[in-house]
């Protein structure tokens, strides 16, 4: 027999009764029953139970022994009775009866629990990663997790697609977010960077002519931390494909992504293939306020502007007088309620930074609620018969800028949604964000910039970009969204050299900054490019979704805190005085302004010794 074991404790059934078998694993939870002593052994595959007599030399080891200690037991299968048999465990219908047993190793008193899977502190568990990792949600999501990415490659595979590996150690690229700057030992003071996305590698293997990649790729983006965006790296499936349109994306795209959701959804339903909805940003941003609609709410936001202008109703009138908007966000069957649920809604947007909702409550057809008392009688009568509301329905308002009256609105949506249970459960349903805007106004630099991906085509292409506002240019720029959460963005790509030079000049780089830059891509096109086209979509998100988990630690191996820190390795930590002579690098660290004074920096150089 095997030194650690001839079964997994995931294995033995029913059929193994009267063999002798050999488990290893964790003591998982350990019951005193007077003369019986019942252990739950744990190991990857799963949980038996073992039996230990009183009168068994196995007795005092295991009586002594904590949780979590590693041992090895030998015994007998042996048939639970009916009474005794739990149908939850695949191994319920037997038990071993230990008749030796061997410590491999002890464990300590625990820092946090493994059985029960309590909520704990944050920063417990990721100091003792290793020992989170051993509970049950956490572990199942772990493997799961690798069977999805495993789903991804082969169906990629499938369909004509070769996974190749791009750099990690690369140049800086406008993606959006800082990058992981490295230094190098070799040219001093010059640095590379780890990458945002492998965007210009995938572009320029579709001019080296490989047409159809792909790669489960790992990017790093030095930015805040956030439910559903992790410090540090993440992973994406990564894609790009030659002599495409975007339709062409979406069509091959389509099959991949519902296969994936429908392998794991475990009953929930999902948006066929062939089916996902094609929603122009525009439109995604007036019916849900949101470039990432989460679609299982019935509920779409309209446009009540014109309802408002000149109607004597001081707050709105204001509003709409000087170019801001109205929009309306329908609650049905909110009127059956009580005042206090729409007083409530108000004050959430309070607590949300906006001045507050107006709103309308409907009871037995008779509108009240402050828009209705200020707006007047057949003023409200005409906006509740073009909302389509009901006799008991409520309805809330959103008013001020466009781009925060939205904002608003799209919140004001999701919450009316999960307030009054009108979030279809049980459900995935995807669908693309079309058609995004090319640039935007930045604000605080007063300028144009790039709304998205720079090296996206404009729609129009040269034509277009030279006659048109910039900020009407539209790009074939798309996004794949599920319940609420981008999941995917992609983009048809610039391919020729004069167009990109244009693009970036609207953003005040020129010609040299575009060579200087993005010199590798801009000599590419010069040598023969072809359309091409692709997406990447975020492995993490999909995951923590299909897994139904709140935030991306719960899917992640070795996460870091909302500090970026690791608290189960130590980083980031100070780097030893001769590591920076070798890099030549000087830490600047800032000092803590004085009062009423400004920061200043603090040069530490490494010793000289």
């Amino acid at each position: 027999m095997h030194a650690y074991r001839s079964h997994t404790c995931g294995q033995l059934r029913a059929s193994d009764v009267g063999t002798i078998s050999r488990l290893s694993g964790w003591v998982h939870r350990k019951r005193d029953h007077g003369g019986l002593l019942f252990v739950d052994l744990r190991d990857h595959y799963g949980l038996t139970q073992v039996v230990i007599d009183t009168d068994s030399d196995c007795f005092p080891l295991f009586e002594r022994l904590r949780v979590e200690s590693v041992v090895t037991v030998t015994g007998k299968v042996v048939a639970r009775t009916l009474d005794t048999i739990n149908q939850n465990l695949p191994t319920g219908e037997i038990e071993l009866r230990a008749q030796e047993a061997t410590v491999l190793s002890a464990a300590d008193e625990l820092p946090l629990p493994v059985a029960g899977e309590q909520d704990y502190p944050e920063d417990i568990r990721l100091r003792y990663r290793f020992i989170d990792l051993r509970r049950e949600t956490l572990h199942a999501n772990i493997v799961k997790r690798t069977k999805i990415i495993a789903d991804m490659r082969e169906r990629m595979n499938a369909i004509g697609f070769t996974e190749y590996s791009t750099p990690i150690l690369t140049a800086s690229s406008p993606e959006g977010a800082r990058d992981f700057l490295v230094p190098s030992r070799i040219h001093p003071g010059e640095f590379y960077a780890l990458p945002q996305a492998p965007q210009q590698y995938k572009q320029l293997l579709m001019v080296a002519g490989f047409d159809r990649y792909f790669q489960i790729a790992p990017c790093f983006r030095d930015e805040d931390p956030r439910a559903d965006r992790l410090p540090g790296e993440f992973y994406q499936l990564d894609l790009e494909m030659s002599f495409v349109t975007q339709e062409d994306v979406w069509n091959t795209m389509e099959p991949v992504m519902a296969g994936v959701f429908e392998a794991f959804a475990e009953g929930r339903k999902v948006t066929p293939a062939g089916e996902f909805p094609r929603i122009p940003y525009a439109e995604a941003m007036l019916k849900y306020g949101s470039d990432k609609p989460d679609l299982r709410i019935g509920i779409e936001i309209s446009d009540v502007t014109e309802h408002f202008k000149g109607s004597g109703f001081g707050l709105f009138d204001k509003i709409t007088g000087s170019g801001g908007v109205v929009r309306a966000i329908p609650a049905p069957g909110a009127g059956k309620l009580s005042r206090k649920f729409f007083d409530d809604m108000n004050e959430w947007a309070r607590g949300e930074g906006y001045a507050g909702l107006g709103y309308i409550n409907i009871k037995d057809g008779t509108p009240a609620g402050p828009i209705a008392k200020n707006h007047g009688e057949e003023p409200t009568a005409r906006l509740v018969e073009a909302l389509g509301l009901g006799p008991d329905d409520g309805v809330f308002f959103a008013a001020g800028k466009e781009a925060d009256a939205a904002k608003l609105a799209g919140h004001a949506r999701v919450r009316v949604g999960e307030q009054l249970d009108l979030v279809e459960k049980d459900a995935f349903r995807l669908a693309w964000i079309v058609d995004f805007p090319f640039y935007e106004w930045d604000e605080d630099e007063k300028r144009v910039d790039f709304a998205h991906n720079p090296f996206s085509m404009p729609q129009g292409g040269m034509e277009a970009l030279s006659s048109q506002d910039p900020l009407s240019l539209k790009a074939y720029q798309y996004d794949l969204v599920c319940n609420g959460f981008e999941i995917a963005s992609g983009s048809i790509r610039n391919q020729s050299p004069d167009l990109m030079v244009a693009a970036f000049e609207k953003v005040g780089l020129s010609k040299q900054d575009v060579e200087e830059r993005f010199g590798g891509l801009y000599r590419a096109f010069q040598y023969g490019a072809p359309p091409h086209g692709g997406m990447a979509a975020g492995v993490d998100r999909i995951v923590m979704l299909l897994c139904g988990a709140q935030n991306l630690r719960e899917i992640t191996l070795f996460p870091m805190n909302q500090r970026a820190e690791d608290l189960l390795m130590g980083a980031p930590s100070p780097a030893a005085p001769r590591q920076l002579r070798e890099l030549h690098v000087r830490i600047v660290e800032p000092n803590k302004p004085a009062a009423g004074g400004q920061a200043t920096a603090r040069v530490v150089a490494p010793d000289a010794g």
